[in-house]
């Protein structure tokens, strides 16, 4: 099966996808295109699928650069490949030939580029990154290598959609205490359930940070399950693990 690479028009200048699980060479609850080698999936076709991500984006498996993804609000330049991933959530660069990727399974995958400055970047952003400042870090760390805020595209891929993400009132209160302002990202659910828009958040952090341009694919991980993989979901059918999906991008 080929791969299914999502792309966005606003990002058209830039070579870039957001990968689904088809396409792959994983099985079981990991079936597609698993990229994140830290599932318990086959460390050997985790590699697989990982190349094949390579070989669309241009690169070699080497240059199909990634981070030690910990929900933190790091954004590391880089300059070429590396062997330690750092422990980060997003990696800025102005060097051709480098595939800057993310990876993920409802938290938001974020592709960034100033085409005229030639600097692009990608950072994994769940609720505690954005909430503390993930999207705004990979913009600066970007106009730091020559990017201008205004001209920075960021396009948010497939994420848990707010109809999906169902959290408590101690979730929400850890908003509340950030400010009352982010009470407009929570609509009623059932009982004292509250859902979350994660990616109506993102886009607010990503407008805050000045950018250009941002907008959502609109897809969902959790209401798709044969393209996306989602934690919530396997979580929910009690599933011993899950996939991870990846979004790339290069200059």
């Amino acid at each position: 099966m080929t791969l299914e690479i999502l792309t966005s028009d606003a990002l058209a200048h830039t070579k870039h996808g957001f990968f689904t699980r088809r396409g792959g060479a994983s099985s079981g609850v990991f079936a597609g295109l698993n990229c994140g080698h830290g599932s318990t999936d086959q460390s050997e076709i985790v590699a697989i699928n990982r190349a094949r991500v390579a070989s669309a984006m241009g690169v070699t498996p080497e240059r199909l650069l990634g981070v030690h993804q910990v929900h933190s609000a790091t954004a590391l330049p880089v300059e070429g490949p590396f062997t330690n991933k750092p422990r980060a959530d997003a990696l800025v660069t102005k060097t051709p030939g480098l595939a800057l990727s993310v990876l993920s399974a409802d938290c938001q995958p974020v592709l960034f580029s100033d085409s005229e400055a030639g600097v692009i970047g990608a950072a994994h952003a769940g609720w505690r990154g954005t909430l503390d400042g993930i999207l705004q870090a990979t913009v600066d760390a970007m106009v730091a290598l020559g990017a201008t805020r205004e001209k920075i595209t960021a396009v948010i891929g497939p994420s848990i959609s707010q109809r999906a993400y169902e959290v408590g009132p101690e979730f929400m209160d850890s908003f509340m205490d950030e400010g009352p302002e982010y009470a407009r990202y929570f609509i009623n659910g059932t009982g004292d359930r509250m859902l979350f828009d994660l990616p109506g958040f993102g886009l607010n952090r990503l407008r805050a940070a000045g950018v250009g341009h941002a907008e959502w694919t609109r897809h969902c991980t959790f209401s798709d399950p044969q393209r996306f993989y989602s934690y919530r979901r396997a979580t929910h059918a009690k599933e011993a693990d899950y996939g991870r999906l990846i979004a790339a991008i290069t200059l």
